[in-house]
Parts: structure tokens; sequence; C-alpha cells
């Protein structure tokens, strides 16, 4: 009997670990990989945090998401661990990151419980190398707590950092992409529109309709299409720009002028425009539709 029943709780703690935070289970039975939480689409960071309590999300963008969900997990582990010995057992779930698990200065995945494996002297030791002062007096659990969050602190830094990076030379644009424009004339669309700021984040369902500044995913939008950036032939003064458009094959360019792309985002910039688009129809068909919106003119 006792060898099923060591049988059997072996094999729920291995479900479990498969899916640490599925459904309803309590986020401070989960070992933290941030990793893991970064690969979340932002519908789901956002659903998480609520079933967190906590409030306010809807226009964060997904680093800050990753690294609130991260920060409450983080938050629930440590007051697990400093309020009742009954909740030990959490430091002993393993996680799906555990094969990059932070060690030395790796700050690609944080493992809570590896942290939490560290003797008290070596959480100050790596606290102090961190310049972190004040560590004298602090029990295990807040060095644990502190050291995690060191940790995701450098990870999220380097993830903006990159994101930053990639945005800046394929856009064109230092730091633009990121932001929505409004105006006195913002449209009901862009109101029920789901933001997009990377490629990285999908539609939250078929046919939504969607809303991006951001030049790398409206520039993959267009390549997917194999649409071409263009502009309407004399509808501009003198050189520059007229209307924006994309030249779709099949759809017949008359009157349309093939522009580089530098030059189509830099009149999409100057004229705060917002890019409100689908990826696909309601049927699950890819959409080509799109409209460009200026939220300070009505005929934009």
């Amino acid at each position: 009997m006792a060898r099923q029943a060591a049988s059997a709780g072996a094999t729920a703690k291995s479900r479990s670990s498969k899916n640490p935070t599925s459904g309803n289970d309590t986020p401070n039975t989960a070992d933290v990989s941030e990793s893991e939480i970064a690969r979340m689409k932002v519908g789901e960071l956002r659903r998480r945090l609520r079933d967190q309590g906590v409030q306010g999300t809807e226009e964060l963008k997904k680093p800050q998401l990753v690294k609130k969900l991260v920060e409450s997990y983080v938050d629930d582990g440590a007051a697990g661990k400093s309020g009742s010995a009954k909740k030990s057992g959490s430091a002993k779930k393993s996680a799906s990151g555990a094969k990059n698990r932070t060690r030395g200065n790796d700050t690609a995945d944080v493992s809570e419980s590896e942290i939490a494996r560290m003797k008290a002297d070596e959480l100050r030791r790596r606290l102090k190398d961190r310049g972190v002062k004040g560590t004298a007096d602090l029990k295990k659990a807040e060095l644990v707590r502190m050291l995690v969050k060191e940790y995701l602190s450098d990870a999220t830094a380097g993830a903006k950092k990159s994101t930053a990076k990639a945005g800046t030379a394929r856009s064109g644009g230092a730091g633009k992409g990121t932001t929505l424009r409004t105006g006195k004339a913002t449209s009901k669309s862009l109101k029920y529109s789901q933001e997009i700021t990377s490629p990285e984040d999908e539609p939250e369902r078929v046919g939504r309709s969607l809303v991006t500044t951001d030049h790398e995913v409206i520039r993959r939008w267009a390549e997917a299409r194999k649409a071409v950036p263009a502009t309407v032939e004399g509808t501009g003064p003198g050189d520059t720009l007229g209307v924006l458009r994309f030249d779709f094959p099949g759809y017949g360019g008359e009157g349309l002028r093939h522009v580089e792309w530098e030059e189509w985002f830099a009149t999409f910039d100057e004229r705060r425009l917002n890019f409100i688009y689908q990826q696909t129809l309601s049927s699950g068909k890819r959409s080509n539709f799109f409209q460009l919106e200026n939220p300070d003119r009505e005929d934009a």
C-alpha cells in the first residue's frame, strides 16, 4: 500500500510539473520561469494577472506584463515560504526552464527553487556582487526574493533593449512605432481594436480588428501579402508623398507609385498615423483590410 501511495503521489507531481500554472492552480505552487512566462501571449498574460488580482493591465506592453506576472508569482512564493512551514513543498516543484536556470551572472531564466536552495551566505554574496547592501540582518526568504527580483530586472531590461535595437534596425527610426497616436479625431475603430506592439503579439481571436504603429509589424503584414509600399500619384505637393497605400498583386496598381519603406514610414510617422488592420477574416481566411487613421484630421 505504501508503494502504491508513493507511486500515485509521484504521478500527480509529474502531471503538475508539466503545466504548473494551468487553470486555477495556485501560482505559488509553481516554479518561476521568466522565459516560459515571456513566451505567453498578451491575452494570456492579462488573464493570469487578473486571476492574481492585478488590475489596470489594459495599457501595459508585453515586457511590463511579463515583469508584473513574474513578480506576482515570486511574491506569492516568498510569502508562502515565510508564512507557513506547510507550504515548504513549493520550493521542490520543478520549473519548465530547469535546463537553463540562473547560475553566476546568467539572467536568461529565473528559477526560484534553485535560488531557494542556496545558503544564506551565498545569497548575500550574490546580492553584494550586484551592489545590494543591507542584507546582513535579512532572513533567507527575504534574500531569495531580493535576488530573484534582481535577476528578473536584468532579464526584463535585456528584453527591452533587444526589442528596441531590432525595431530601430528594421524601421529606420529611433524608438518609433511603439505608441498609438490619439487626438480630437480619434475614431471608434481605434478604441475597439486590439493593440499590437511587436511581431510576437498575436490576435486574441480570429477576425479581430488590430491596430499598431510598429514598423516591423506593418512591414511583415505587407510582405506576407506581397504588397509593396506606395503612394497615390498626384496627391502630394512637390516631391513629398501623397496618400499612403499598398500595391497588392492582382488588384491593379493604377495611379500608385512604389516607394521605399524608409520614405513610407517617415511619412507615416510625420502624419501621426495609426495602422488599423486584420490578419484574418472571421472565417479564418487571410485579410487584406487596412486603414490609415490620422487622429488629428477627420479626412485622413
